[in-house]
């Protein structure tokens, strides 16, 4: 049998300065790849440039990102040979349209986000051969521009092509990344993988976000736990009536992984203080529609978005 050759990507574009972005950057930089940032906050890439990105925490780093960019139709002008998207999936449409404007064959697109299905907004635009998507296991938050405290980091990381063609993609990504400190493996599983996060997300995020509690708060109150639990269990009913793998354990692994979150914020609650549209559609929406296809009722799920998107226009 033939073996997949991966091709030797150097230049990379990373949308999103937000916490996942800076940390993604920061390593790709430090490994002597060719590193562009974007970002449609200037003030966020100020701070990349100089002093540089910081991380605490789990990781400690520090590396400045000369490369900046506000508009990521400028990315034309030099094109790279991969683009990782970390910015919320509300933006997706948008981002898809223009890199449509200069994509190339060759060149991977990587999904590094939260929420289901969001490798198939850009694959829409871009072509099924070029979206990678991948599954971070890292909890990072910024505390201010180019600062971000990263809370755990668990390797590997993981992503998948979403087409045989773009497996050559998949692994030169992987390696990448794996070189410059983030341990990355390509893998046959990523939808699996991606529910499994995506559920624990549909419990904590939305819940975390109504009530403005912390992840620890919200396992803590004994009744606030009680909409997390029916929120796990219904999400499992979901992905296992769609065939979607999550192993015979999931329920009890995902409650003590919760229980052990941490007294801090998911990013859920942070759109809302900062009156940002959140991702509750791409997450506790999908779980809902992904109900609707096998005839299942999701009504902690329904609830819980109903209540998240009455306050995003607060």
């Amino acid at each position: 049998m033939t073996k997949t050759r991966a091709p030797a990507y150097r230049k990379f574009a990373v949308v999103g300065a937000g916490p996942v972005g800076c940390i993604v950057a920061a390593y790709l930089a430090k490994g002597g790849y060719d590193v562009t940032l974007c970002d449609v906050v200037p003030s966020l890439l100020d701070a990349a440039r100089d002093p540089g990105i910081s991380i605490d925490g789990a990781e400690n780093l520090r590396q400045a990102i000369p490369k900046t960019l506000t508009r990521v139709d400028d990315l034309a002008k030099d094109p790279p040979d991969a683009i990782i998207i970390t910015v919320k999936a509300t933006a997706l449409p948008l981002l898809a349209s223009a890199i449509h404007s200069f994509h190339r064959e060759g060149m991977a697109v990587v999904s590094w986000q939260n929420g289901i299905d969001t490798e198939l907004v850009l694959a829409e635009s871009l072509g099924r051969a070029s979206v990678l998507r991948a599954v971070v296991n890292f909890g990072c938050a910024l505390v201010k521009p180019g600062q971000v405290h990263m809370a755990f980091h668990h390797p590997p990381h993981h992503l998948q092509e979403i087409d045989p063609a773009g497996r050559p993609a998949a692994l030169a990504v992987a390696d990448a990344l794996s070189r410059s400190g983030l341990p990355t493996e390509r893998t046959d599983e990523i939808v699996s993988m991606v529910w499994r996060k995506s559920i624990m997300n549909a419990c904590m995020n939305p819940v975390c976000a109504a009530t403005g509690m912390t992840m620890a708060q919200a396992m803590r109150d004994p009744i606030i736990s009680q909409i997390v639990d029916l929120l796990v269990k219904e999400g499992v009913r979901v992905a296992r009536a769609n065939e979607i793998s999550l192993g015979w354990n999931y329920y009890p692994y995902a409650v003590d992984y919760m229980q052990k979150a941490g007294d801090h914020k998911p990013s859920m609650l942070m759109d809302i203080e900062a009156k940002r549209r959140t991702e509750v559609d791409f997450i506790n929406g999908k779980i809902v529609e992904y109900g609707e296809r096998v005839g299942l009722e999701t009504p902690y799920n329904r609830m819980i978005r109903a209540i998240v998107k009455a306050l995003e226009p607060k």
